[in-house]
């Protein structure tokens, strides 16, 4: 079941409570005999009103415990002998919430009122006073709704720890793994990719200084050394990657057109709206978005210049990148691993991504994540 589906049968399901109670209440002071004459209507308004109070007992636990409290004093004043059932329900949900220590002022409070409403209602002395104020509320149901709240608090607390320890345990585990594939790769791979990037180097320097021309063959594998170097390079730095490393964030969009510019690539930033501070997954994904832009234009795209704009608006922040490079509507665009994880960045932040080529010639990548603004 999904959040918002189980958040609206939660809703349902209290106000099924709360009308439930309400209706015991009204049921139980309709059957029952009155102790005086009193204000009937105020009465059951009063029953009515204490049992449907019980629908907002998760969203204000202490609230509901003062009104549940209050209507219970007045029907009991009104002459209503009718056990204090919303009440019960009201200290179970305060303590429930972890608020001890205001559930048991207020049962004091109400221990010691209720004689009097019962006074009030007509009873003929103390003793009759007590008595019915016992019968209303007994110190037992007290202590066994304090108990049921605390217990499952308890429960919820520990189970919490359970999750909260098994979500560490995942992710040092998770980190572990990450360290030893980069240990792997770094062990296994850099020394003979280096070897193969340096021999290259070297026989195509020492064929150009004695004039001769150089095999196709021998620069293609100059520049796959090369290429696979940098690819090698950036993973190991993905992997060791971890949350004590200082994130990359939109303060560092500028470092990445600066990178770019000196790759020979004619790149621009401009930035729109009134910057303000975003969530963190937002402030990276932005970073990975125009970091892997910049990257797959400086590869592939062929292109003069790059353009990054990032725009703030209300709700959200947009951001797209532009190349003037050799791809046209009609060319064929296979998304490569780049452009997935992009997309699922994006698409997990309930956000949109568009990568395509522009109809003028070159490639764009536009991207809108959602902003939830703080009052």
């Amino acid at each position: 079941m999904r959040a918002g589906e189980a958040s609206r049968w939660g809703r349902v399901a209290n106000w099924g409570i709360a009308a439930g109670v309400s209706a015991a209440l009204l049921t139980t002071g309709l059957s029952g005999e009155r102790s005086a004459t009193g204000p009937e209507a105020l009465g059951y308004a009063l029953l009515t009103a204490g049992g449907l109070a019980l629908a907002a007992r998760r969203r204000a636990p202490v609230a509901v415990l003062a009104v549940t409290g209050l209507c219970a004093v007045g029907y009991q004043a009104a002459g209503f002998d009718v056990p204090v059932v919303a009440y019960l329900f009201a200290v179970y949900a305060a303590v429930r919430a972890g608020r001890r220590a205001v559930t048991v002022a207020a049962s004091v409070v109400m221990l010691a009122t209720l004689p009097l409403a019962a006074l009030a209602s007509g009873a003929h002395d103390t003793a009759e006073a007590f008595a019915q104020a016992r019968g209303a509320l007994e110190i037992a149901w007290l202590i066994a709704a304090g108990a049921a709240g605390e217990a499952l608090r308890q429960a919820e607390r520990r189970a919490d720890e359970a999750e909260r320890t098994r979500e560490e345990t995942a992710r040092r585990r998770a980190d572990e793994e990450r360290l030893r594939i980069a240990r792997e790769l770094h062990d296994s791979l850099t020394h003979q990719i280096s070897v193969i990037k340096v021999q290259a180097e070297v026989a195509v320097h020492v064929a150009r200084r004695r004039g001769e021309e150089v095999p196709p063959s021998l620069l293609a594998i100059q520049e796959a050394g090369r290429e696979a170097s940098r690819e090698l390079r950036a993973t190991l730095e993905a992997l060791r990657d971890d949350d004590t490393a200082p994130p990359r964030g939109l303060h560092d969009v500028p470092e990445l057109v600066q990178r770019a510019r000196t790759l020979g690539l004619d790149a621009t930033l401009t930035v729109e709206g009134l910057r303000q501070d975003v969530p963190a997954a937002v402030d990276r994904t932005v970073y990975r978005i125009v970091q892997e832009s910049l990257t797959n234009i400086a590869r592939h795209a062929d292109a003069a210049t790059a353009s990054v704009r990032i725009h703030y608006r209300p709700d959200a922040l947009a951001v797209s990148v532009d190349d003037d490079g050799r791809a046209t509507p009609s060319t064929a665009t296979v998304p490569g691993l780049g452009l997935l994880g992009m997309r699922e960045r994006v698409t997990a932040l309930g956000g949109r991504l568009r990568a395509e080529p522009r109809g003028g010639g070159g490639f764009t990548v536009q991207a809108e994540l959602p902003v939830e603004r703080t009052p």
